[in-house]
């Protein structure tokens, strides 16, 4: 089937980054931040981000009036106590919104809170460990409780073997769908793949057996070794999901592909945000989140992990920049990559 991708594609980057860390020692967000969820509620846009601070990752929220200009209101989900499945990390992913791409954004509640997802690592340090997934619920979007784990690596899964990461969870004719990516290794190099896990009442959820529904691309292609971090939504009689791709070049890119019944997808191998080049916001020598080129010579770029918002027709394509710090980092914090959060616009 022939898909309109022009309605889906962001090709005017803002060149700047709309939110920053704060490089601050004792913040959740000193060191970076990550994985842009946007939404609107309450006539206002707001958008939940992931900090990390050197031990793990916390989360925070920030407001808008226009998409374009961000305010940060404070963290939202701290870690837990000693010896908790949060006590070095709770990154909160997705929070159940309405599935139209070009819809309000509005959240829907699940008996009267709102509904979202999770992922924590078990060790302290950048990702470390195989990463599990969990529900969390809350009445005022600031506080938030956080519910014991419902999907862990599966031994008998290969693809998802090595650890869980970034979930979009949904709803749709009385069925919620969890997309996740997961890793089939815990030791790099890894790959990294997309799969789902149904639920009619969000306590027993059963993977698609199907899995991996988005599958690294052929050698070369820009989602030869990830195609993770899904979001996935309406448009007319299919669906979409913006997803990013990493290459053996070293370069992550965000991408989108469809599907009639969300769960054969078919990949429209376009990608939607591009790196940049050297000395833009979205430029990357040598990530040292564990995505390395193969020849480590090699400049690695990043424009990757969507999160995506429609304002009066026209799409805003939030995703992570990471660019090298060349020393212009500020503050107490020193580090050798700067990692926010940049636009691109339809």
């Amino acid at each position: 089937m022939d898909y309109p991708i022009e309605a889906f594609e962001t090709p005017n980057k803002t060149g700047a980054l709309v939110l920053s860390p704060s490089y601050e020692k004792g913040t959740f967000d000193s060191h970076a931040i990550d994985c842009p969820f946007p939404f609107y509620h309450d006539g206002r846009y707001y958008m939940t981000f992931i900090g990390w601070d050197s031990i793990g990752y916390r989360t925070g929220l920030a407001s808008s009036e226009d998409l374009l200009h961000w305010k940060k209101e404070g963290m939202i989900m701290d870690r837990g106590p000693k010896g908790s499945v949060t006590e070095f990390n709770v990154a909160l992913s997705c929070i159940l919104r309405d599935n139209d791409v070009f819809g309000p954004a509005t959240l829907k509640k699940v008996d009267g809170r709102f509904l979202g997802t999770y992922h924590a690592y078990p060790e302290p340090g950048y990702e470390g460990g195989p990463a599990v997934i969990g529900l969390c619920y809350s009445d005022d979007l600031r506080n938030w409780e956080v519910c014991d784990p419902i999907l862990k690596p599966s031994p008998t899964c290969e693809w998802e073997s090595g650890g869980l990461y970034k979930s979009w969870i949904m709803e749709h004719d009385g069925t919620y769908y969890l997309f996740y990516n997961a890793k089939n290794q815990t030791e790099w190099p890894w790959l990294e793949q997309t799969g789902v896990a149904i639920s009619t009442d969000l306590i027993h959820w059963e993977r698609y057996e199907g899995n991996p529904i988005l599958k690294v691309g052929a050698d070369g292609a820009f989602d030869d070794l990830f195609a993770s971090d899904p979001c996935v939504f309406r448009h007319d009689d299919f669906w979409v999901m913006f997803y990013f791709g990493n290459c053996s070049d070293g370069h992550a890119r965000d991408g989108i592909a469809f599907s009639k019944d969300l769960l054969n997808w078919e990949k429209s191998n376009k990608v939607l945000v591009d790196v940049g080049q050297a000395g833009s916001i979205d430029s990357r020598y040598a990530c040292k989140a564990g995505i390395i080129a193969k020849d480590e010579s090699i400049d690695s770029h990043h424009a990757h992990k969507a999160g995506v918002i429609a304002k009066n027709g026209q799409l805003f394509h939030f995703y992570c920049a990471v660019a090298p710090a060349n020393n212009a980092v500020t503050g107490e914090i020193q580090t050798d990559e700067i990692r926010g959060i940049a636009l691109a616009v339809s």
